[in-house]
């Protein structure tokens, strides 16, 4: 079954239209992830999602940012490719760094 890691503290993927607005047709099961910890908790208990949708402003000290950054390293390490993502992160200038980010790193990868 697809999953899909909603890494969000504060949006609820299960009320309102969330995950129709930022992950319209997905079918599985949507895991809700509050932190940093929890998210790199998830993945290395689990392997990588179908799918991930990144907040960015966490409300601590480490954001979706890290946790982007994060990816790319287990990624890398792993020999691994990004699983699909989203940023739902209502901060443009997180939402643009993390997609930045991510895209940079499926550049350098598929040009390997």
């Amino acid at each position: 079954m697809k999953k899909l890691l909603w890494l969000d503290d504060i949006r609820n993927p299960f009320i309102y239209t969330w995950l129709y607005q930022y992950a319209p047709g997905f079918k599985g099961e949507v895991i809700w992830v509050k932190s940093y910890g929890e998210f790199i908790d998830w993945i290395q208990e689990n392997g990588l999602p179908y799918m991930i949708a990144f907040d960015h402003d966490l409300g601590e000290d480490m954001s979706g940012f890290d946790c982007s950054k994060w990816l790319v390293d287990y990624c890398i390490d792993n020999n691994l490719d990004l699983p699909r993502w989203v940023v739902q992160s209502a901060n443009p200038v997180g939402r643009d760094n993390i997609n930045g980010l991510l895209n940079n790193f499926n550049k350098v990868r598929s040009s390997k």
